[in-house]
Formats: C-alpha cells, structure tokens, sequence
C-alpha cells in the first residue's frame, strides 16, 4: 500500500500535537469544575446542611480548578499558535496523521459527552428531578463540549482534511 501521505510525523509534531490536546482536555475539564463549583456556591442544596464544611466545601476545588487553568489554557493557546503559525509555513503538515487521530478522537468524545448530557437531562426531567441547580450544570457540559465540537469539526471543514 502506497502511502498518500509523504509527510512523516517528526517527534516534535507528535508531542505537540499530544500536548496540545491534553492542554485542551484539562483546560475543559477544569473550566467545568469551576462552574460546577460556582454553581454549588449560588444556588446550594438545600438537603446538604449548612454546617461549616460544607459551606466552605466548594473552595478547595475552585483553588485547584483555577491553578489549572492558569497553566494550561496558556500552553494550549501558545502551543495552539505555534502549530497554527507551523501550518502555515507548511500546509501539508495539516494532514499529519497525529493531528487527524487526535482531532477526530476528540470530535468523537465530544460527541459521547453532548450525547450522555442529554441522556442525563431527559432522564432527570423524566424523575422530576429538574434544578436550576442541575440545568445550570447540564449547560455548562453541553456549552463547553460544544464549543470543542465546534471548533475543531469546523477546523476540519475549513482545511479540507478528509
């Protein structure tokens, strides 16, 4: 089988490109637990207590969620334009297979993720279960998945990647 593809992957492409997307993927899942935690802070529980842990409960994972994205959404946005400026110079890199196995991966988790938010909203709607406590949260899932969807599903029908 003759390879379409004459660009080889360098170790440099392929742990830019990894670091890129695990950036992306522990900026999201920090973001999340910042607006969960958020959330729990506005409108909490009633049913929880309000003894002093549990108002001061949520503090600890804000402080870590926020440290978080301190560091990496900055390497996902400088590595982000590294890759960007990269592509530029040399277009045919966009087709590197890393990029396509990472970027398609990540298409589909986002999907998985959109899909089982809305399996979790139908079903807390079906118990009766509805928050402005939960849809707040469900929000926050469904915007951020989508938003990565979004991005990088129109990244790919921009370039023509295949």
């Amino acid at each position: 089988m003759i390879d379409s593809n004459p660009l080889k992957t360098s170790p440099k492409d392929f742990f830019l490109h990894l670091l890129s997307i695990i950036a992306l993927y522990t900026s999201a899942t920090a973001f999340l637990v910042l607006i969960f935690q958020y959330v729990n802070i506005w409108f909490p529980d009633v049913l929880e207590g309000g003894g002093y842990y549990a108002r001061f409960a949520n503090y600890g994972p804000i402080r870590w969620s926020l440290a978080t994205l301190l560091v990496f959404f900055p390497i996902y946005l400088f590595v982000g334009r590294f890759l960007n400026k990269n592509y530029e110079s040399n277009p045919a890199k966009r087709n590197l297979r890393i990029r396509k196995w990472l970027l398609y991966f990540t298409l589909f988790a986002a999907a998985l993720i959109i899909i089982g938010d809305l399996v979790v909203l139908i079903n807390n709607f079906l118990e009766g279960g509805l928050t402005i406590r939960f849809i707040l949260k469900v929000l926050a899932v469904f915007f951020v998945a989508g938003s990565v969807f979004y991005y990088y599903f129109s990244d790919l029908k921009k370039h023509g990647t295949e």
